[in-house]
């Protein structure tokens, strides 16, 4: 068999379209594959720099963010605190007032059995 430029080739349709459809799969395949490598070394090298970036804090930075993260939490335990010290003055003024409307009735009750005492 002799192959020259003005050799012919027959082949089916169907087995053609399969062929260009298989390389353009491929090719879509391999650009797809590149762009996640190239987006996953990227998010490394972000990585990377940002722990390199942390690990050029001094040991005084760190220990004031260590201070401000407790005097966050010491600040809001103070405000419940709060919170709850003013629901008890509510409560402490309310009680007060009924405990004063109570002595008046009593001091009622003492002065009708007292007048009870006086009549007979």
């Amino acid at each position: 068999m002799k192959v020259s430029s003005s050799t012919s080739v027959s082949m089916p349709i169907k087995n053609m379209i399969g062929i260009i459809a298989a390389v353009s799969a491929g090719i879509f395949a391999y650009t797809e594959l590149t762009a996640r490598i190239t987006s996953l070394e990227t998010s490394r090298e972000l990585f990377q720099a940002d722990l390199l970036k942390k690990s050029e804090q001094l040991p005084t930075d760190q220990e004031q963010f260590m201070l401000l993260e407790d005097l966050y939490k010491t600040t809001e335990k103070s405000e419940i605190r709060i919170d709850n010290m003013m629901h008890n003055k509510i409560n402490i003024e309310f009680l007060t007032k009924q405990l004063e409307k109570v002595l008046k009735d009593v001091e009622n009750l003492k002065d009708k059995v007292r007048d009870n005492g006086n009549h007979q």
